[in-house]
């Protein structure tokens, strides 16, 4: 046999177990997310509930969850096509479409975590639908929904900083943060911010110039950086995970310059 066609074999050998490795590792969340929508198709929330992660259930009561997956079109669910599968660290992803009952097909992104040696949902992603720009996609907001984000989360902290107390943006903030960080280490954080006694409502009368390099990173870890053209320009770096079914506060840097 000639040499080059052994090489090639054995090639194809060591490809063909490599994917029915990642099959059988990730047949897990397969079932999770097949049970899952099964629970939906059926409008047993309730149910479909229970294949989520802590966090999801915590950020995320069944009346929310219906409303997603009721203007999604997921709850007329037929069957589900996964493309792209990956593991890495007790965390998982499944990346594919749905089908609905009349024929309609949804792009829709799953996070997976551990939880008790089983995999739960941490995450639903789908992407906007209408126009998009270049660099949107299921993993990656729009500038319309970037700009949302900055100035929700500009606003709870304003909302603390004028109370004094950074109870309000913590429990604004993803679960992921608020297990790292409590309120009085926050207060603590910002204490020269609360102290200085500047009017930073001002901000809420300026748009925010959101630099257009903004992505996520490989770590599933978005971050937005911009600044206020005010006197002095404020400036920002924000990040943000996906949690249950929204971008999540996770981090947050602000500087008069």
């Amino acid at each position: 046999m000639n040499k080059w066609i052994k090489i090639l074999l054995g090639v194809m050998s060591i490809f063909a177990v490599t994917i029915a490795a990642i099959f059988y590792l990730t047949s897990g969340m397969v079932n999770t997310a097949d049970s899952f929508f099964s629970a939906v198709k059926q409008q047993n929330i309730a149910k479909a509930r229970s294949y989520l992660a802590e966090d999801f259930k915590a950020s995320t009561d069944e009346k929310t969850l219906t409303e997603f997956l009721s203007k999604g079109a997921i709850l007329n669910f037929k069957k589900a096509s996964w493309s792209n599968r990956q593991i890495s660290s007790g965390r998982g992803e499944l990346n594919g479409s749905i089908t609905t009952d009349s024929g309609g097909i949804v792009p829709i992104k799953i996070i997976f975590v551990k939880e008790s040696n089983a995999w739960k949902i941490y995450a639903i992603q789908k992407p906007t639908a209408g126009l998009q720009s270049e660099d949107s996609s299921p993993t990656s907001p729009g500038k319309n929904e970037q700009m949302a984000l900055v100035k929700q989360s500009i606003h709870d902290f304003i909302v603390s900083v004028e109370n004094k107390n950074m109870e309000h943006f913590r429990g604004t903030v993803s679960r992921l943060w608020q297990r790292q960080v409590t309120t009085e280490q926050l207060n603590t954080a910002f204490k020269s911010v609360i102290d200085s006694g500047a009017n930073w409502s001002v901000l809420e009368g300026f748009e925010p110039v959101i630099s257009p390099e903004a992505k996520v990173d490989e770590n599933g870890i978005l971050l937005i950086a911009g600044l206020y053209q005010t006197k002095p320009n404020v400036h920002f770096e924000l990040k943000y995970v996906y949690e249950g079914l929204a971008w999540k506060l996770a981090g947050f840097s602000i500087q008069a310059k």
